[in-house]
C-alpha cells in the first residue's frame, strides 16, 4: 500500500487532518487501533477556541457544531464568594468560545472521511514506524483477525497517536528533549443529568480547592473538582461530591450550585509535558504525541488542532511551490504556539488551585493575582486573549 501522508490515530487530530488533506486535494490513510466506538465515545475536551471553531466550518466539519455547540462570550472568576464576569468580545474584537465535546468532533470527521475521505481503518494495530528519516518512511500495521502484518509506504508520516503511541518511539532517544510537571492534585469530573447552574463557566479559587462549573448541553452538567493525586473514584459518593462542589462555589448573593443525578465519573491526573523536537525527517508529531497541559486552560484540543493546520498548509505550499520550508519549520512554528499554551495553563493552574504545601503569603499572591485580573484591563485583557487562542 502506498499513500502521500499517512496519519496514525483517529482522535480529533488525526481525522481533521484527513479532512484538511483531502480539502487540499492530498491523498491521507488513517490507521486507529481502537474501534469507532470508543473513539465516538471516549470523553475529553469540550471547548474550541475561536481558531478550532473557524477552521471545523472551513473543511465543511462544522455544521452540527453550529446546530448544537454552545457558543459562550465568556468566563466567570469567583472567589472570595464574589463571581467576576470576564467578557471575550469586547477584550478580544470579538473572539469567543464553543462548547462542543471531543466526542461529536470525532463524529462528526468520521462521518465525513467514510463518506468522501480516504481509507479510515479502525481495529488495526499500529506496530511501528520505520524508516522515518527516508524519503518514503512507512507504517507496519496489522489490521483486526490478519495473520499477518502489512506496511503502508508513505511520503509523510503523522503520529497523532497519542503520549502511548509509537510515533515519538521512531525518533532516535538521543535527539529528544523532554519537558515535564507533574501536580500534586487531579480533577474529579463528574457528568449530571442536570442544566448548567450558570450561562458561563465558572472558575472557581477556594481553600478547599478548585472547581469547575462547566457544562456538555443545554440539560448536562459537566463539573470538576480538585482533589489530590492518585485519588480513588471509590472514595467519593454523589452526595459527597456536590456537598464540596457547593462548598467551594458559596457566594455572597445566595447564589447555588444546581444538583441532579451523576450518570458518570473520573479522575484525571494533571500534567504538563513537551517533546521536542515534533519533527524527524519525514515523520511529524501531532497533539498529545508531542504535548500535554493541564486541562485548567482548555489547550489540549486545540493545540492539537494547531498543529494539523500548521502541518496541511505546509505540505500543501510543498505542493504548490516545491518547497519544502514550511514542512522543515514545522516543529519549530509549533512550538512557538505551544510554549504559550503550556504557559497559559500553568499559569491558570498554579492561580486556581491550592497546593498541599501552600503558605499563607503564596494564597495572599494569589488573591493578589485574581483581584488584578478583574480589576486591570490589561490583566483582564491577556486572560482573554489566552483562554481564545492563540494564533493558528
Amino acid at each position: 500500500m502506498k499513500t502521500t501522508v499517512g496519519i496514525i490515530g483517529a482522535g480529533p487530530a488525526g481525522l481533521l487532518l484527513a479532512r484538511l488533506l483531502l480539502k487540499a486535494g492530498i491523498e491521507s490513510v488513517v490507521i486507529e487501533t481502537k474501534d469507532r466506538e470508543y473513539v465516538e465515545h471516549r470523553q475529553r475536551a469540550g471547548i474550541l477556541e475561536q481558531g478550532s471553531v473557524d477552521t471545523l466550518r472551513e473543511c465543511g466539519a462544522g455544521e452540527r457544531m453550529d446546530k448544537e455547540g454552545i457558543p459562550h462570550d465568556g468566563i466567570e472568576l469567583l472567589f472570595d464568594e464574589v463571581r467576576y464576569p470576564i467578557h471575550f468580545p469586547s477584550l478580544t474584537g470579538g473572539r469567543r468560545v464553543m462548547i462542543y465535546a471531543q466526542t461529536e468532533v470525532c463524529k462528526d470527521l468520521i462521518a465525513l472521511q467514510l463518506k468522501e475521505g480516504g481509507p479510515l481503518f479502525f481495529e488495526t494495530a499500529v506496530k511501528e514506524v520505520r524508516d522515518a528519516k527516508s524519503s518514503k518512511p512507512k507504517i507496519v500495521f496489522r489490521r483486526k483477525d490478519a495473520t499477518e502484518d502489512e506496511v503502508l509506504e508513505c511520503d509523510y508520516v503523522v503520529g497523532c497517536d497519542g503520549y502511548w503511541g509509537v510515533a515519538r518511539q521512531a525518533i532516535p532517544k538521543e535527539l529528544v528533549r523532554e519537558y515535564e510537571k507533574n501536580y500534586p492534585f487531579a480533577w474529579l469530573g463528574i457528568m449530571a443529568d442536570v442544566p448548567p447552574s450558570n450561562e458561563e463557566l465558572i472558575y472557581a479559587r477556594h481553600d478547599r480547592g478548585f472547581t469547575l462549573l462547566s457544562m456538555r448541553s443545554p440539560t448536562v452538567s459537566r463539573n470538576y473538582i480538585q482533589v489530590p493525586a492518585g485519588t480513588d473514584i471509590k472514595e467519593w459518593s454523589d452526595d459527597a461530591i456536590w456537598d464540596e462542589i457547593e462548598a467551594r462555589t458559596k457566594t455572597n448573593d445566595g447564589w447555588k450550585v444546581q444538583r441532579g443525578p451523576i450518570f458518570q465519573k473520573s479522575v484525571t491526573p494533571m500534567r504538563s509535558y513537551v517533546h521536542e523536537p515534533m519533527q524527524y525527517g519525514n515523520l511529524f508529531l501531532a497533539g498529545d504525541a508531542a504535548h500535554i497541559v493541564p486541562p485548567t486552560g482548555a489547550k489540549g484540543l486545540n493545540l492539537a488542532v494547531g498543529d494539523v493546520v500548521t502541518f496541511a498548509r505546509a505540505i500543501k505550499h510543498k505542493v504548490d511551490t516545491g518547497s519544502d520550508d514550511l514542512l522543515q519549520g514545522y516543529s519549530d512554528q509549533c512550538l512557538r504556539r505551544v510554549w504559550q499554551a503550556e504557559r497559559f495553563s500553568y499559569d491558570m493552574t498554579n492561580l486556581l488551585h491550592t497546593s498541599p504545601d501552600e503558605t499563607p503569603f503564596e494564597h495572599k499572591l494569589q488573591t493578589a493575582k485574581l483581584w488584578r485580573m478583574t480589576s486591570q484591563p490589561s490583566a483582564e485583557t491577556d486572560l482573554a486573549m489566552g483562554y481564545t487562542g492563540f494564533p493558528l
